[in-house]
């Protein structure tokens, strides 16, 4: 009896912070829940509490800075509307997940869900109204997420990284690099592009950057060695780095100008930026400048937009504009 009575002791301990985990979790303003109803959510957890309890519990939590709203009536109704997302918000995470190729369908169904978590007792209304399809080719590499946890532990430690890296052969089976001998690289920083994750290293030998897609790296651990610091002139904001490559593939960067169709403005902040400084040239032309890292798919992207898009500077680009055009073209 007396051990029973110090359980109830405790319980009654946790009952301000049980009444703000069910009504986080499952509440919002069209879905309050009344004084019964939270009476017999607690008494679900072995905790007994009254009406007057219960309002008392509630008025400690606003006090402590916990924002339960109530709505006054013969049986009050109470609900918390601070949710850390909206279910737009939780729509827009569910079809990233869903869209993004470096995550196995496994941890796909997986991440989903948690994510619809987030709409308490939203939920299923959340993943029923989730009805986009992806046409989205995903990884089969499980170990992602692992490889990940390394990479970003190894980059807080500015320690370098081991791994092995690999292509797919036409059976789907993996064909590892340099004969299946080990990368050792200073991680720098992960950006996601094209759907895909990526890694970008400090390469000391060649003093550049260099990508290599994680999902396509086995086997990733931190090693005892300092990663190399790359030097003032390499360092970069993510987000410009990003904007220069196309398809993740680095090369020398370099300032182009380009003449383009009027119609072409959205293809152009669609991939620079809307900060993009476009001049008029003429009534149906435009002109900008951006730094781009010289790549074929930066050649191809060009070629996308035909007559309605010329490279004018450097005389360099467009001398290997041409050799690529022509390339492209000797095939056919």
């Amino acid at each position: 009896m007396v051990y029973q009575m110090k359980n109830n002791e405790k319980l009654n301990r946790i009952r301000p912070l049980k009444i703000w985990e069910i009504l986080q979790r499952e509440t919002d303003e069209d879905h309050p829940i009344g004084t019964e109803e939270l009476r017999a959510r607690l008494l679900e957890c072995g905790i007994e509490a009254h009406r007057t309890t219960i309002y008392e519990d509630i008025r400690l939590l606003n006090e402590c800075g916990y924002e339960v709203m109530s709505r006054r009536g013969r049986s009050n109704q109470y609900y918390v509307v601070d949710r850390s997302f909206s279910n737009p918000e939780i729509h827009i995470l569910l079809d990233a997940v869903q869209a993004a190729s470096f995550i196995t369908e496994k941890k796909t169904g997986e991440l989903v869900d948690k994510i619809a978590q987030l709409a308490g007792s939203q939920k299923g209304l959340v993943l029923k109204s989730n009805i986009v399809q992806f046409n989205t080719a995903k990884s089969s590499n499980e170990s992602i997420y692992y490889n990940v946890n390394e990479i970003v532990s190894a980059i807080t430690k500015h320690q370098k990284i081991i791994f092995l890296y690999f292509d797919y052969d036409t059976n789907h089976n993996r064909v590892y690099r340099r004969d299946g001998h080990h990368y050792v690289v200073s991680p720098f920083a992960t950006v996601f592009a094209d759907g895909h994750y990526y890694l970008v290293i400090y390469d000391k030998r060649y003093n550049k950057m260099t990508n290599y897609r994680i999902d396509r790296m086995e086997r990733v651990e931190i090693i005892d060695e300092l990663a190399d610091t790359p030097p003032d002139e390499l360092t970069f904001d993510i987000a410009n780095y990003k904007k220069s490559l196309f398809g993740m593939f680095a090369g020398k960067t370099t300032k182009v100008s380009i003449e383009a169709d009027h119609t072409l403005v959205d293809a152009v902040f669609d991939l620079f930026g809307e900060k993009t400084k476009i001049l008029s040239s003429g009534d149906k032309s435009i002109r900008f400048s951006a730094d781009v890292q010289i790549s074929p798919l930066f050649f191809g992207w060009c070629c996308s937009f035909g007559d309605k898009l010329r490279v004018l500077a450097p005389e360099s680009v467009k001398e290997e504009l041409k050799e690529y055009t022509a390339l492209v073209g000797g095939q056919y």
